[in-house]
């Protein structure tokens, strides 16, 4: 095998085993997850586990790294449809709430959060890290499109930051209630309803003034 072979496949099985160990994790937890069971789960050798992540410790951290970065992609791709008002406004916000919802609101998305509070005791510290690699860099960039849309006069908004937190609430909060931790499967036409009074809301406070 070549070495560019070797390579890819080295970034396979590493891949490999980081979808096992969150599909182990988020159905057992932490502690009764078994590095055998994730090893066989990844079609791999216990050792190669080992091999890559070290010890289970590590591994659970590594995996709940990359599923904040494959959020953070998912999310961010949403939000760069936000490139402009063009002639309405609030059908493209309800684009963009329905899909930041749909994103929010997958079976992924729902056993991660379940996973983190359930291990927020022993792990407190991977909270931070869904935040600092995730939640926080796409509020970031929401808040970029909100405040162009500020200065073209599409929007009204003094702290685009804590406009762009309040958009994600009006979203995550109904979600939250209707999904409950996930156990509850939300239909489209909730979800487009919840994202269309989210955008209600929001334009009366953030939009433009007459």
């Amino acid at each position: 095998m070549s070495g560019t072979g070797t390579a890819r496949g080295r970034i396979d099985k590493r891949q490999a085993i980081l979808d096992a160990a969150f599909t182990v994790f988020a159905r057992e937890g932490y502690a009764q997850a078994g590095v055998d069971v994730i090893a066989a789960e990844a079609g791999v050798a216990k050792a190669t586990v080992y091999s890559h992540y070290g010890d289970k410790e590590n591994l659970f951290r590594e995996t709940v790294s990359a599923s904040a970065d494959q959020a953070l992609a998912e999310n961010l791709a949403v939000v760069e449809r936000l490139t402009g008002a063009g002639d309405d406004l609030r059908a493209t916000l309800e684009t963009v709430g329905l899909k930041l919802l749909k994103c929010y609101c997958a079976d992924r998305s729902w056993a991660l959060r379940r996973l983190l509070a359930a291990e927020a005791g022993q792990f407190p510290d991977l909270l931070d890290v869904i935040h600092t690699r995730a939640a926080d860099r796409v509020a970031e960039a929401l808040a970029d499109r909100l405040a162009r849309l500020t200065v073209s006069g599409h929007l009204h908004t003094a702290d685009p930051l804590l406009a762009a937190d309040q958009f994600f609430a009006l979203l995550s909060g109904p979600a939250d209630k209707r999904a409950r931790l996930g156990t509850r499967s939300t239909p489209d036409t909730e979800l487009r309803a919840i994202a269309a009074a989210g955008v209600d809301t929001f334009l009366k406070a953030f939009g433009a003034k007459g």
